[in-house]
Formats: structure tokens, C-alpha cells, sequence
């Protein structure tokens, strides 16, 4: 009896020692191949880095028009990297007072305005409509 209960604890000890073990097994880290950034008093800055798995970045900015009504830090930069399918992906881009704006030969964009909505605009701005009053119900 005492056979049959070390063999069955035995069995269940290397049943969940399975079970314990890693799935899948642990990546090796990625290396940083150059890392640089400078920051300034006034709010500019400049970034770039790259990693031995093919990731690329970098970017610079500047604080514009500081102290006044209109200041905003403006942007530029872009990124690149390897995805599963091998292809080599890049974008550029600029975030300013105009929102990010990316660039890049994968990104979709879109498609031009036909000609008759051009044509229309420019009808509705050549002659915009007066304020019309309001009709009034009769009960």
C-alpha cells in the first residue's frame, strides 16, 4: 500500500513539474546598437536609437511661438522596423498644430475628391445664402 502511495505522489510530482515548466521558451533580449538623446533648456529636443532586430527612430522637436497665444511644440521624426512577413515598414512624420501626420509607402490614402464636389464648393462659396427667416405655422 505504501508502494502504490509513493508511486501515485511520484506521478502526480512530475505531472505538475510538466505543467510548471515554461511553454514557450525565453527570447533572447534585443540589442541596442546606438542610443543618443539631447534635451535643452528651451524645450527642444532630439532622439534616435536602433536595436539589432532591424527598429529604427529618431525625432526632433522644438517649442514654437513660446510665451505666446499660439505656442505649440512642433515635431518631426520616423520609425521603421521588420514585421513577421521580412518587409521592411518606414514612416515618417510631423505632429504640430495641424495633428499628426503621418507619411509612409504602406499607409493608405485617400482618394481625391471628384470633380463635381470641387466644382460645388466653389459654387457654394461664390454664392452663399442669406439667412432665410423662419416660416411661421398655421393652426
Amino acid at each position: 500500500m505504501n508502494t502504490l502511495v509513493a508511486v501515485v505522489a511520484a506521478l502526480v510530482a512530475l505531472a505538475a513539474l510538466a505543467n510548471a515548466r515554461p511553454q514557450e521558451p525565453t527570447p533572447k533580449p534585443i540589442a541596442i546598437l546606438k542610443l543618443a538623446s539631447d534635451v535643452q533648456p528651451d524645450g527642444s529636443f532630439t532622439y534616435e536609437y536602433e536595436t539589432e532586430n532591424g527598429i529604427k527612430a529618431d525625432a526632433r522637436g522644438a517649442l514654437i511661438n513660446a510665451g505666446s497665444e499660439n505656442e505649440a511644440l512642433t515635431q518631426q521624426g520616423s520609425f521603421s522596423f521588420v514585421a513577421d512577413d521580412g518587409q521592411t515598414y518606414s514612416v515618417t512624420w510631423v505632429a504640430d498644430e495641424n495633428g499628426f501626420q503621418p507619411q509612409g509607402a504602406h499607409l493608405p490614402v485617400p482618394p481625391a475628391i471628384p470633380e463635381e464636389i470641387l466644382k460645388s464648393l466653389e459654387y457654394n462659396a461664390a454664392h452663399p445664402e442669406e439667412d432665410e427667416q423662419p416660416t411661421q405655422r398655421r393652426n
